[in-house]
């Protein structure tokens, strides 16, 4: 994942970069874009929807209030990247009850021991009591490492040499660990070779034996976008209920086993990042996605943008709803996006500031909060109630005076009034045919 991660990287050093975000320039960079996800083996398909909708959304929406183009680009190519990778909500296992099974799946050499210990131990430091069964009839020494490794993250274990069937191995652990009083009980299953159909009948035979409540299908990232092909292949035999893709600390092909995946709708919980018992990591794709374009701080840049977005609804303000409570809204959002002399540079034709300008306007907005802040949600709502002895007690409440309380008022009903001139011409202007 580090070629991925070191060319997005690249690509978010292009779009700071550039002077101007024309189409021609945003073309370049998707271009750019387009490469480093086809080395990662993501599929073209999906390379080339991801990127068609960038290009589209970043001319298409209108820019929040205080951001630039640059910012919006930042914005849609983080959501799209998330989207591609199964969108904002992470995948969380909840063990509901005492004896929760869990069956691991998976083709042979895909890491299901490992990842089975993996989940011991990250299960164990949460307060469970796990349990570790070797269902593993068919591969050598498959017995000795799982009893090793349950040692090691200091989990019970279940298995023994000889049995004929992996169904009965995993129905009799299953019992075993049942009757100990264990929380989780992690089940490890063969493998054998991708090719073999008795693979897939095996495992249907297990589920219904042991009847489990989550079926996690473990998957190697070296597949790449292959990985999609065999979840498909899994979810028809067993009720596959999430999806662990490990060795995502090397695999150059990882993103393109994460996007195959959360193509076909299932749910990634894990990701291996390494060999160690606690690299196992809850996936969550917003989080992985701005690891990858190196900004952590971007998530809260999208956040931020979004509540401007929703905060400043047309809607909202030119259908006379605009009250105290929207306008404080707007004060604080203001306060967030920087120097008020920083937000006029980005609105052409905006008045330039000087530091003593700037510095009076900042603490305006400052005592304006001060008095909202000490107001009750009936007066932000009702602006209309405020008479003198409320605005007595919302200026000891501040530490002000009644004349900033008028004050705010009056610059309140003068961006009311104009809100509502606005939603006079919009109506004028609707009826006539024209869109605004």
């Amino acid at each position: 994942m580090e070629s991925l991660r070191k060319g997005l990287l690249r690509v978010v050093s292009r779009i700071r970069r550039e002077t101007i975000l024309d189409r021609k320039s945003v073309k370049r960079i998707l271009r750019e874009l387009q490469r480093e996800l086809l080395k990662a083996d993501v599929s073209p398909e999906l390379v080339l929807e991801l990127t068609t909708r960038v290009e589209r959304r970043v001319f298409k929406e209108s820019l929040p209030p205080g951001f630039s183009r640059r910012d919006l680009l930042l914005r849609v190519l983080y959501e799209e990247l998330v989207n591609m990778l199964g969108g904002e909500e992470k995948y969380e296992l909840r063990i509901r009850r005492r004896g929760y099974v869990m069956l691991l799946v998976g083709l042979q050499g895909s890491g299901k021991t490992t990842t089975a210990a993996k989940l011991a131990y990250y299960f164990g430091k949460r307060g469970y009591r796990v349990g570790l069964v070797c269902a593993d009839n068919y591969r050598p020494g498959a017995l000795d490492q799982l009893k090793q490794l349950s040692r090691i993250v200091g989990a019970e274990f279940y298995g023994r040499e000889g049995a004929q069937s992996s169904a009965t191995l995993a129905r009799e652990g299953v019992s075993v660990m049942r009757s100990k009083g264990v929380d989780v009980i992690i089940v490890d299953t063969a493998g054998r070779h991708k090719e073999e159909r008795g693979l897939l009948e095996e495992m249907k035979e297990i589920a219904e034996t042991v009847k489990p409540d989550e079926v996690v299908l473990v998957l190697d990232a070296t597949m790449g976008k292959r990985a999609g092909s065999h979840a498909e292949a899994f979810h028809k035999v067993v009720p596959v209920g999430s999806i662990i893709i490990t060795k995502m600390d090397g695999a150059a092909r990882g993103g393109g086993a994460l996007a195959a995946v959360a193509r076909t709708g299932a749910r990634i919980s894990f990701i291996g990042v390494g060999e160690k018992v606690e690299e196992l990591e809850p996936f969550d794709p917003p989080s992985f996605v701005s690891r990858l374009l190196g900004m952590g701080d971007l998530k809260a840049l999208v956040e931020r943008m979004r509540k401007v977005e929703l905060r400043a609804k047309p809607e909202t303000f030119l259908t006379g709803r605009f009250t105290l409570l929207e306008f404080k809204n707007q004060l604080e959002e203001v306060t967030k996006l920087g120097p008020l002399r920083k937000l006029l540079e980005l609105m052409p034709g905006a008045p330039q500031l000087t530091p003593e300008l700037e510095e009076a306007g900042r603490q305006n907005i400052k005592r304006w909060l001060a008095i909202m802040n000490s107001m009750t949600v009936e007066e932000l709502t009702h602006p209309e109630t405020i008479n003198r002895s409320r605005m007595l007690r919302i200026a000891r409440g501040s530490g002000t005076t009644v004349k900033d309380v008028r004050e705010l008022l009056a610059a309140y009903r003068r961006t009311r009034k104009l809100l509502k001139s606005l939603a006079r011409r919009r109506r004028a202007l609707s009826g006539v045919g024209i869109n605004v």
